[in-house]
Parts: C-alpha cells; structure tokens; sequence
C-alpha cells in the first residue's frame, strides 16, 4: 500500500511517529510581500516541539512496504557542467539545469534531446544571463536565468523553473528570485512570479518546489540561513514563509556529513550546514515532506496548516516521520512510493514506514541529487557531484562534468 492510500484511510496512530504538535505575455509578480513570520512565534513552536515528544502522532499506524523491486542504472547523459535538477514531462520530455556555483554556466535550463544534446530552453535569451555582463549593468536578472537550483513539470502542462538568484551562493541578486511557468506546448513563459526581500532575504536560498494537485499552491524549500517552507499563492503571485527559524527546518548540527570515509567540510575546515532541501508532496496534496540536508530526520505536516494564518499552531504540528539519512532530494511517485537521494552511500532509498531502503546504489552516483519519474515508471537521478567540486576540492575544475542516470525496475 502506498503513502497516499494510507493516509487517505483516516487518523490511525504511527507507532514510530513523534508529533510535535495560456497567456501571450507573461504574467509578472512585484509585489512587495508582507511579512507573516517572526523568529521568536517559531522558538515558541520549537519549545513545544521538543516538549511533547512521545505524545501520539495522527497519521498512520504502519506503512506497508512497498514492492519489494529494486532497480538498475543506466546513464542517460553527460554534461560538461554542473547539474543538480531534472524534470520529465508526461509525453517524456526531460529537462535539466545548471545553477552558477563554481562557473559561469553557458546555459541555465535545457531539454535534453533523444541523442542526449541539449538545447536552451525556453530559448537563447533566458539563458542569456552572464556574470561579468549583469556586473556592468547589461542586463537584469528578472528578465534571465541568473542562479536556477530545480526544474520541475506540474502534469499540467507546464514546466516551472525555480531560480534563486544567488550566484556562488553568495548575494541574493535584488528581483532575480523568481519562480518562471513555461507552457510545454508553446514553449514560451507565460508567468514569472517574483520573490521580494521577505521571502528571498539576504542569506536565503530558494531550493526545490513541489505543486498541490489543484494548480492554485506551490511549496517551496529555503535551504539558506533562514531554512524555511515557502507557500506559493499561484494565481495571485504572492508568496509567504512558514516555520522560519523551526527545528525541523533547520540544520542539525550533531550531524556529520560523510563521504569517502571522511567528514565533508571545505579547505578552511568550515562543515557542511544546509536547512530544509528535499521535499515532496502527498498524491492528494494534504501532506508535505520535507527534510534539512545536514540532517537524518524526515518531516511531514498537513499542508492545510501550512495555508492557514496560524503560525504558532502550524509548527506546533509539525511531525517526525523517522529517521531516514542524509538526504538530498524526495521524490513521491505517482504510485505514492517515497524516494530518498542519499550523498552518503552513492545510492537511492525507499521509505517504507519505519525505514530507508536501498533500491539502488552504484559508485556512478557521485552525489545523487533531484529525481523525476518518467511516463513508463523509470526515474531519472542527477548525480551533481557536490563533495568533488571546488567548494570541497582546492584542485578541482570550475566547470564540473556530471552525469543523469535513469533508474529502470530489474
């Protein structure tokens, strides 16, 4: 039985669980958001989250495993950059991106065609964006690719880009944060939602995004200083954060990212400190996952908490599903099967209730990063190579070549 299933059953107890309590032009959003969150609401919540551990959860009582298969791997293409996100639209189009972390990347977004070539997409001018050309004021970010972190199909004809405008991680870049919808068939952007500094706030970075079934609701994680969940109004353009400051948020510093047998930190000894980044979306839209990058715990709530007015209640709810690993990318399938990338172990997990399994690991897998599942069942795997690029490696080249595996049922 899948997770959707299950939690479409009813209010059962989880024995393992804590609770803790089409347009020709594009449609642009400025809007100056208001600030909904204060950091002390959520120390409150934080309190209360601690507080009642043990007390009994509302989700679940088991999760039965889901089919038992495991799957090989296959490469589907390489790339001379740095890939982290992928998408597939339900006629099988795949898309990938490549933020500007260690490089200058000559294209930000791209469709990988059958013979594994890419092309700019939606065309050459989105791409456009360069560094040295946007410091001398040739160009704006609102209207370019400046920084995208994920690329993701909606199943409503749609592919979204999400670009936190944050070049080397460094300086949000002031109305480059935005989150672009691009009609499949046309294949030209028909909406461009902008972030304002109260929800793309210096420090901040807009990581990956998962859409409710009604098409009205996004979900987007901030894995920067904040680690927040940003709630998307779709049709208004507006956006807010919630449990901003929250433990399940944020980075869990008992926790030590190892790769090769060694501790990951960078030259100058600092270790590696990312908040919320995974994320999935239940099939019927009610529940969302999400988990921090440093970190081995897995997080849910209602998504109606999340959409509500009442901050302090919303992390009060907040559950720990269980403990899983270190985890980059969720992946929900459409048979309600929960997918883990884990950096650790070069492979992909399943989530079975209580546990994470392997379902496929492979040394190729240098870092699995973003997952999207094909029309036929397979699912696509970036391997990013986070661990040996230039920000862990003194010697390491600026532009990175990297890999996108597709995972196929043995």
């Amino acid at each position: 039985m899948s997770l959707s299933e299950l939690e479409a059953r009813g209010p059962e107890e989880h024995e393992n669980g804590i609770h803790s309590g089409a347009e020709a032009q594009p449609q642009r959003s400025s809007r100056r958001f208001r600030w909904m969150i204060e950091r002390r609401s959520f120390l409150a919540a934080g309190a209360a989250f601690g507080a009642v551990v043990g007390s009994r959860p509302t989700f679940p009582q088991s999760q039965a495993l889901a089919p038992a298969s495991s799957f090989e791997l296959e490469e589907a293409a390489s790339f001379p950059h740095q890939v982290t996100g992928v998408a597939c639209s339900p006629e099988g189009r795949v898309f990938v991106n490549f933020p500007r972390w260690t490089e200058d990347a000559p294209v930000s977004v791209a469709e990988v065609m059958k013979d594994g070539s890419l092309k700019s997409y939606p065309d050459d001018a989105w791409n456009a964006w360069r560094n040295a050309q946007a410091a001398a004021g040739a160009m704006k970010p609102a209207d370019h690719f400046v920084c995208v972190q994920s690329v993701v199909c909606d199943g409503r004809g749609n592919l979204w880009v999400l670009d936190p405008a944050a070049p080397g991680l460094d300086k949000v870049l002031p109305g480059g944060a935005k989150l672009v919808r691009i009609e499949l068939a046309t294949n030209k952007v028909a909406q461009v939602i902008e972030f304002g500094e109260d929800v793309a706030l210096q420090g901040s970075y807009l990581n990956d995004v998962r859409f409710h079934p009604d098409g009205r609701t996004a979900f987007i994680t901030d894995s920067g200083a904040r680690g927040s969940i940003v709630v998307v109004d779709l049709a208004k353009g507006t956006a807010h954060s919630r449990l901003d400051g929250h433990p399940s948020t944020q980075p869990d510093r008992t926790v030590e990212v190892t790769i090769d047998g060694k501790k990951l930190q960078r030259p100058d000894g600092r270790g590696f400190m990312v908040a919320s980044d995974g994320i999935a979306l239940s099939r019927d839209g009610k529940t969302l996952y999400w988990q921090p990058l440093t970190g081995r715990t897995l997080y849910r709530i209602g998504t109606d908490l999340l959409m509500s007015d009442d901050i302090e209640e919303t992390g009060k709810k907040v559950e720990k599903v269980g403990t899983s690993c270190v985890a980059d990318g969720l992946l929900m399938s459409r048979a309600g099967h929960l997918y883990i990338t884990s950096p650790e172990d070069s492979s992909v997990k399943l989530w079975e209730g209580d546990r994470a399994r392997t379902v496929v690991s492979d040394a190729r897998l240098r870092w699995p990063d973003s997952m999207a599942e094909a029309p036929d069942g397979s699912i696509y795997v970036t391997a990013s190579r986070i661990q040996d690029s230039a920000w862990f490696d003194r010697d390491a080249p600026a532009a990175l070549p990297t890999r996108l595996f597709r995972m196929v049922r043995s």
